[in-house]
């Protein structure tokens, strides 16, 4: 994984370096694709699939590949932060988790601009670099810091982030939006963040980010408390005094008239 990643990232880097001659095809509203995002799946499905032929692929650009022995799968971020990277903002990352019958064993995290691998293995403990992570200690909101995601445009959910901001920024140190769902996770893992929410997101964009909050002694739940992330794509990770008080703040503000 961080052979790959890492080689994927040599061509993130020549590219960022000269974003403004990229070629941009547009996906949806506000939602962009590029030839380095493109490029950097194909090195990481190459590099991957060597290393683990019988091995299948969920992709961001490239969809799903049937794996040969029916319950191990790559899930792919290539570029997460892919209007950070377009802008010439150095804040993008590229994300690998392996799944195996549904079950998340291992996720990483490379965020090539300033050099920093996440990494956790389930039961393993979880790491940037080779300095152990741990969630943060913090047990009082009003010393958290939480991150968030705001719904680009066309995507649903603008009113209910606005209720959940309403509810919380009077009762938090504060709330940051960087644009990368698999960096915020990490940085709730690295104690960076106190927590972190969002919904709508795809199983790319979470499922290394998942592992790694948990190995760092954080807790990860979707927005109702269960743990159904992956497939309804809405995640709340945080460490284990605020996760239960972020939970209740965010169900209380959307439950408001």
């Amino acid at each position: 994984m961080e052979r790959a990643a890492r080689k994927a990232a040599r061509g993130l880097i020549h590219d960022f370096g000269e974003v403004e001659q990229l070629q941009v095809s547009r996906k949806g509203p506000a939602d962009f694709v590029s030839n380095a995002d493109t490029k950097a799946e194909e090195v990481l499905r190459e590099e991957l699939a060597r290393a683990r032929p019988d091995f299948g692929f969920i992709l961001e650009e490239g969809g799903k590949v049937e794996a040969r022995d029916g319950e191990s799968y790559w899930v792919i971020d290539p570029l997460d932060g892919t209007t950070n990277f377009l802008h010439g903002v150095p804040h993008f990352a590229t994300s690998i988790a392996l799944v195996q019958r549904g079950d998340i064993k291992a996720g990483m995290i490379y965020a090539p601009a300033v050099d920093e691998m996440f990494y956790a293995e389930k039961g393993k403990g979880a790491f940037v670099n080779d300095k152990r992570l741990r969630a943060s200690g913090r047990t009082r909101m009003s010393d958290g810091l939480f991150a968030t995601g705001i719904p680009f445009m066309g995507k649903p959910g603008h009113d209910t982030l606005l209720a959940e901001l309403r509810a919380l920024t009077d009762t938090v140190s504060g709330i940051r939006r960087f644009g990368v769902a698999s960096l915020d996770l990490a940085y709730v893992a690295a104690g960076r963040f106190d927590g972190f929410w969002e919904r709508h997101l795809q199983q790319w964009d979470i499922a290394a980010g998942i592992i790694i909050v948990r190995e760092a002694g954080g807790l990860v739940t979707d927005i109702t408390g269960g743990r159904r992330m992956m497939e309804t794509g809405d995640i709340i990770a945080a460490n284990n005094s605020l996760h239960a008080p972020l939970l209740k703040s965010l169900k209380a503000a959307v439950a408001k008239p």
